[in-house]
C-alpha cells in the first residue's frame, strides 16, 4: 500500500506540474481538475485557442524546466471568501470551492514553485529530487466535458503517463503500441465481425454473420457449463414499470437509467439490469427449504446510459448482454454456492486461455454509507463471508473500497490478457438487501418463514465487452473452436477443381466444421493472402495433385504444412482440437 500511495503521489504531483507549465505557456487558460489515474495523470483546461498533440513536447519541456524550483509543497487552509478571491477569474475553481464549502470540508491550497492550486493533498515531499526525466511522458489530448456532463462546456484534457522507473514507462509504451495493433475495433472491421452505425446510435453494436457465430459459440459454451451445474433458464422482458425500480432502489441509487417512456399512463423503463425481474419471478411462487438453492439464469440484453465520451467499441456500450444468474439460497448455503461459481470461472477461463488473474473483494465506501442499501450488520456479514471464501481458495486477492454494488459487496475477477493488460470480467455479488426490499420468503424445515440470500453472478460480465477483450487477447487469431470460419478451401482453378472442392466442403459441413470455399477467379496467392488476413486457422489447397490422389494439401495460419492427408483423417483431427478446446 505504501508503494501504491507513493506512485499515486508522484502522478498527482505531475498533474500539478502539468497545470503549472500550461499556465506559464498559455497564461489566459483556466485550469479545472487534475487527478492521478491508472498509468498516469490528466488535467482538464479551458484554452482560449485550441492546442494539439504537437504542442505536448513544448509543454513537457516546460514541466522539466519548472521542476528545478519545485523543492516542496506548502500547505495552507483558506476561508471560502479567500479561496474565491484567489480564483475569482476561474469559474471551475469557484464551483469546486462552493461544493467543498457546502459539504463543510476544509478548503486547502498547495503551492510548489510559483504554482498554487486548490487541492486535498497527496504529493511528493520534494518533487525536484524524486521526479526524473524519463519516468513521465505527456501522452495525448482529448475532449472532456466539465464534470463529465454533456450539458457543460467541452474542455481540453491532457493525459500523461508516469511510472516509478524509465524501464516501466518504456515497457508500458511497448505494450501500448502492441495494443494499437490488436485494437478490436480495427480487427473487428477487417474480419467482418461487428459494426456501429451512427444512424442506429453510438454504443449499440450490430454483429455480422461471422461475429454472430463468435458470440453464439461463447454464449453456448457458458450455457452448457451452467446446465452441467444445475442452473435453470428463465426469460424476462426488456422493459418494466418504474415502480419496480422504486422498490429495488435503482431510481434513487443508480444513475445510468434512460428516461422513462409513457405507456398506459405508467412510466416504463428499459432495464439497466435484471435483478428486479428475477426477484419478482421468485416471489410469484411459494418456496420451501427443499427448493433451495434455486439457480435462475438468463442471457439477456440490458440498456445503460453511458456518456458518449466513454463509449469504446465493444468494451463500453449502451446495449450489453449478460450471462446473468441469481441464486436464491439459505445463508448456510452461501459458501457452497460460491464454490460452484468459482469452479465454473476456473474452467471457463482456462478454455479461453486466461489463467493469470486475481480476485478483487469490492467493498462499500466506509466514508459514505448513504450510497448503499442496508445497515452495517448486513454489510459486515456479507463482506466477511466473501473474505473467508476467497482466502480459502489460496488465490491472489486484494480489497478495494468504494467498488461494491449499492446492494452488496462483490468479488470481481481481474484477468491479464496476452500483453499484460488487466480486465475486470467475472463478478459475484452477495446480496442480503434486495431480498429484504422485495420481501422474498421460503419456508424453513421448522415451518417458519425465512428470508433467502441472493447471489448475483455473471461469468463473462457482458458478451460484448468479453468479445472485445477476446479479439484483442488473440489479436483475431481465435482458437479453432471459436473461429467463425475454421477451414477455407481454395481451388486453384474454379473450372478444373471446383467439383472436388465442393465435395470436400460438403463433408466438412456434414461434420459440423465451419468451412467456406473461395471460388473467385483470383490467383492462388491472392486467395491465400486474403484467407490469412481473415485469420482462418486452416487453408486447404485443391489442385491436380489433390484431385488425382483424393488427398488434401493443408496450410495452417502459422505456416505449418500438411500434405497428402485424407479428408476423413483431417476432419477427425479438427474435431479433436475443437472438442479439447485447444488454445
Amino acid at each position: 500500500m505504501e508503494k501504491e500511495q507513493k506512485l499515486h503521489n508522484l502522478r498527482h504531483t505531475l498533474a500539478h506540474l502539468l497545470a503549472s507549465a500550461v499556465l506559464e505557456i498559455y497564461p489566459n487558460t483556466k485550469n479545472s481538475i487534475g487527478p492521478a489515474i491508472d498509468n498516469g495523470f490528466y488535467y482538464d483546461f479551458d484554452f482560449e485557442s485550441p492546442i494539439s498533440d504537437k504542442d505536448l513536447e513544448t509543454i513537457e519541456k516546460k514541466m522539466l524546466a519548472l521542476l528545478k524550483d519545485w523543492n516542496t509543497f506548502a500547505h495552507e487552509e483558506k476561508s471560502v471568501n479567500e479561496a474565491k478571491d484567489y480564483f475569482k477569474n476561474n469559474p471551475y475553481k469557484i464551483e469546486l470551492i462552493e461544493e467543498i464549502a457546502e459539504k463543510g470540508e476544509k478548503i486547502t491550497f498547495y503551492t510548489a514553485g510559483n504554482f498554487t492550486d486548490l487541492c486535498r493533498g497527496g504529493h511528493l515531499e520534494n518533487p525536484n529530487k524524486e521526479i526524473r526525466a524519463g519516468i513521465f511522458k505527456l501522452d495525448r489530448i482529448a475532449g472532456a466535458y466539465w464534470r463529465g456532463d454533456e450539458k457543460n462546456k467541452m474542455l481540453t484534457r491532457i493525459y500523461g503517463l508516469a511510472f516509478e522507473s524509465k524501464e516501466e514507462l518504456d515497457a508500458y509504451l511497448i505494450q501500448k503500441e502492441e495494443a494499437l495493433k490488436r485494437d478490436h475495433r480495427k480487427i473487428g472491421k477487417e474480419m467482418g465481425l461487428f459494426t456501429i452505425i451512427d444512424e442506429i446510435g453510438p454504443g449499440l453494436p450490430l454483429f455480422y454473420p461471422k461475429g454472430t457465430i463468435l458470440r453464439k459459440m461463447v454464449e453456448n459454451f457458458i450455457s452448457e457449463e451452467q446446465t452441467k451445474r444445475g442452473y435453470k433458464d428463465i426469460w424476462i422482458p426488456h422493459i418494466t414499470k418504474g415502480e419496480l425500480y422504486k422498490v429495488s432502489g435503482h431510481l434513487d441509487k443508480y444513475d445510468a437509467m434512460y428516461s422513462p417512456m409513457k405507456i398506459d399512463e405508467n412510466d416504463y423503463y428499459l432495464k439497466p439490469m435484471n435483478c428486479p425481474h428475477f426477484m419478482m419471478l421468485y416471489k410469484t411462487l411459494p418456496h420451501s427449504y427443499r427448493d433451495l438453492p434455486l439457480r435462475y439464469t438468463c442471457t439477456t440484453t440490458n440498456y445503460r446510459y453511458e456518456k458518449s465520451g466513454e463509449l469504446s467499441g465493444l468494451t463500453r456500450v449502451r446495449a450489453l448482454t449478460q450471462d446473468d444468474c441469481h441464486i436464491f439460497c439459505a445463508e448456510s448455503q452461501i459458501k457452497k454456492e460460491i464454490e460452484v461459481i468459482l469452479d465454473m470461472i476456473k474452467d471457463v477461463y482456462k478454455a479461453f486461455g486466461l489463467n493469470d488473474f486475481y480476485v478483487r473483494i469490492s467493498l462499500r465506501d466506509s466514508q459514505d454509507k448513504s450510497k448503499y442499501l442496508g445497515d452495517d450488520k448486513v454489510w459486515n456479514t456479507a463482506e466477511n463471508a466473501l473474505r473467508e471464501i476467497v482466502k480459502s481458495t489460496g488465490w491472489k486477492y486484494e480489497e478495494a473500497e468504494n467498488e461494491a454494488a449499492f446492494y452488496g459487496p462483490k468479488l470481481d475477477f481481474m484477468f491479464k490478457d496476452a500483453i499484460g493488460r488487466e480486465w475486470q470480467l467475472s463478478t459475484i455479488q452477495l446480496d442480503f438487501n434486495l431480498p429484504e426490499k422485495f420481501e422474498l420468503e421460503y419456508i424453513s424445515n421448522e415451518s417458519k418463514k425465512e428470508r433467502p440470500v441472493v447471489i448475483h453472478r455473471a461469468i463473462l460480465g457482458s458478451t460484448e465487452r468479453f468479445l472485445g477483450v477476446m479479439i484483442e487477447h488473440y489479436a483475431g487469431n481465435f482458437p479453432l473452436w471459436l473461429s467463425p470460419v475454421q477451414v477455407k478451401i481454395l481451388p486453384i482453378s474454379t473450372d478444373k477443381h471446383s467439383v472436388y472442392a465442393q465435395k470436400i466442403l460438403q463433408e466438412m459441413l456434414d461434420n459440423n466444421i465451419r468451412a467456406e470455399i473461395d471460388e473467385s477467379s483470383e490467383t492462388l496467392g491472392k486467395k491465400i493472402r486474403e484467407a490469412k488476413m481473415q485469420k482462418i486457422p486452416y487453408l486447404i489447397v485443391i489442385g491436380d495433385k489433390e484431385m488425382e490422389s483424393e488427398t488434401l494439401t493443408i496450410e495452417t495460419r502459422n505456416g505449418e504444412k500438411l500434405e497428402g492427408m485424407d479428408n476423413n483423417a483431417f476432419i477427425q483431427r479438427l474435431q479433436e482440437e475443437i472438442r479439447n478446446k485447444t488454445i
